[in-house]
């Protein structure tokens, strides 16, 4: 599937009215079709997103098998495990699009909030990690004037476009060639609807 940036863009959204509307077409998703991509992967995009349950990009984004190189950890966090596995999809795969997808009601920032106040009770020092890695746009939100946690959510995912960017030069050198565009978005839980937040590279 060689599709640019816009053509991948494009389908992406197309896929996701679909679920809207509830006019599913399960595309590439039959037995012959998993036969045939048995030797090898081409999707035509990558998407992080959050670990939630209800975010099954497949399903959300109706699309098949071999469509998607889907990365995710719980608050779409940037580590290194996900900067290499992004890499991957763009230099080794070359996908055309990556989508950044959060989601209204996040656990994970509300935990953060949670943690910020004080209030946040775990044992999992691991959990903690990561509340720490999202705090600067907990705090930066409150510097603004909002608690809203679907505004925070926003901010995160804008500061996960820019950390991506920031901190892959072969991702940065992959959108300033033109051959890759990387979009932040949020999901509406009840509403199905994915709505893109900030675009870097050209999808029109």
């Amino acid at each position: 599937m060689n599709l640019n940036p816009a053509q991948a863009y494009e389908k992406f959204f197309e896929g996701n009215e679909r679920f809207i509307s509830g006019k599913l077409s399960h595309p590439r998703q039959d037995v012959e079709h998993r036969t045939e991509i048995a030797e090898g992967q081409t999707p035509f995009a990558a998407l992080f997103g959050c670990s939630d349950s209800r975010l099954s990009a497949e399903i959300i984004f109706d699309v098949g098998l071999g469509d998607l190189f889907v990365v995710r950890n719980a608050g779409q966090v940037i580590a290194e495990t996900i900067l290499g596995s992004l890499e991957y999809s763009v230099e080794v795969l070359k996908v055309p699009l990556i989508v950044i997808l959060g989601h209204d009601g996040c656990g994970a920032i509300q935990a953060t909030i949670a943690s910020s106040e004080g209030t946040l009770v775990t044992q999992g020092e691991f959990i903690q990690n990561l509340v720490l890695r999202i705090e600067p746009t907990v705090q930066a939100a409150r510097e603004a004037g909002t608690d809203s946690i679907d505004e925070i959510t926003a901010l995160h995912i804008k500061a996960t476009v820019q950390e991506l960017i920031s901190r892959s030069t072969l991702i940065d050198s992959a959108v300033r060639s033109g051959k890759l565009a990387v979009v932040g978005a949020t999901y509406q839980l009840a509403l199905g609807k994915v709505t893109p937040l900030v675009t870097i590279g050209n999808v029109n």
